[in-house]
């Protein structure tokens, strides 16, 4: 008799069951409610961000004043004595030797203001510059919006300006130049420069967090960039005796720390008159303020996340 071997039926335990489907990190960070650490935020989210955090850059910003002349013996007087010393050096060669004071009227106070506004917009650019790069410590360590850093860097040089102020108030009175209602010009002026000031330092901030070496090339640029301002003469008198392009003209007067300058002047200097000002020269300085504020900010902005990477 023959037996034939029967495989038994399967059970319900030997039944193959297929394998879960893996998550993806995306659908776990979902899950368990985790965000990206150091993303970027909207570009409302990110105002409102340092909106909140305006108490903690304005204090940045005066303990880093406060603390930058420490370690010398004449301390804070060196934030008044520095700019003077720069005016009296340009005075000395461009006033004198080359003369370029002639036909300015009041040319220290016409000096002294265009280097004491100048120093606001040149200190502003390179302390943005290293804004990043010099406080990677401080980037990697906490979680803040990365442009309270060169926005507090620019407060730091606002602050130190109105210092210096006080000094070339003195000046204008020793030289005889009266206190006018034109002053109030004044806040107007800064303003537009501040906004001016912080577009450009966030601007470097960026490029500088990537290429550092960029703050070893910028002193460089800047002094450029001064010599074709008019800080140590008068644009019109230097362009009114040669055979200049009017293109060349025309971007020597929008020039806009230039034009900063001149509004500077044309608020303090009663002998400094309305028709030694560009055309449009308010409307001049509020585009360049806006241009460079608003563009500046977004520019920094979209690369939040990568600064204190790599």
């Amino acid at each position: 008799m023959s037996q034939v071997l029967h495989t038994p039926p399967p059970t319900r335990a030997d039944t193959p069951r297929s394998a879960p489907v893996a998550e993806t990190p995306a659908q776990l960070a979902e899950r368990y409610g985790l965000s990206v650490s150091g993303a970027r935020p909207s570009l409302g989210a990110y105002v409102r961000q340092l909106w909140a955090r305006r108490h903690f850059i304005t204090a940045f910003a005066t303990a880093k004043l406060t603390a930058q002349y420490s370690q010398a013996k004449l301390g804070q007087v060196w934030q008044i004595a520095n700019p003077l010393l720069n005016a009296a050096v340009y005075y000395l060669i461009f006033g004198l030797l080359m003369d370029t004071k002639k036909g300015v009227p009041d040319y220290v106070p016409f000096l002294v203001t265009g280097v004491f506004v100048w120093t606001f917009t040149q200190s502003s650019i390179m302390a943005g510059t290293r804004a990043i790069s010099g406080s990677l410590g401080l980037v990697r360590a906490l979680h803040f919006p990365r442009a309270s850093l060169p926005l507090s860097y620019c407060l730091q040089q606002l602050q130190q300006l109105l210092f210096s102020m006080a000094a070339l108030v003195v000046i204008l009175l020793a030289f005889g130049v009266p206190v006018a209602a034109s002053w109030l010009l004044i806040v107007p002026a800064l303003s537009l420069q501040f906004l001016f000031n912080a577009g450009v330092a966030m601007v470097m901030a960026r490029i500088g967090a990537k290429t550092p070496d960029i703050s070893q090339l910028m002193p460089f640029v800047l002094r450029t960039w001064m010599y074709t301002s008019g800080v140590m003469f008068s644009i019109d008198h230097i362009v009114a005796d040669r055979n200049i392009p009017a293109f060349v003209h025309l971007l020597l007067e929008c020039n806009p720390a230039a034009v900063y300058i001149d509004l500077m002047r044309f608020a303090l200097i009663d002998s400094f008159h309305g028709s030694q000002l560009p055309p449009h020269v308010w409307a001049i300085a509020a585009g360049w303020a806006l241009l460079a504020g608003v563009g500046g900010f977004i520019y920094f902005w979209k690369a939040e996340e990568t600064y204190g990477r790599g």
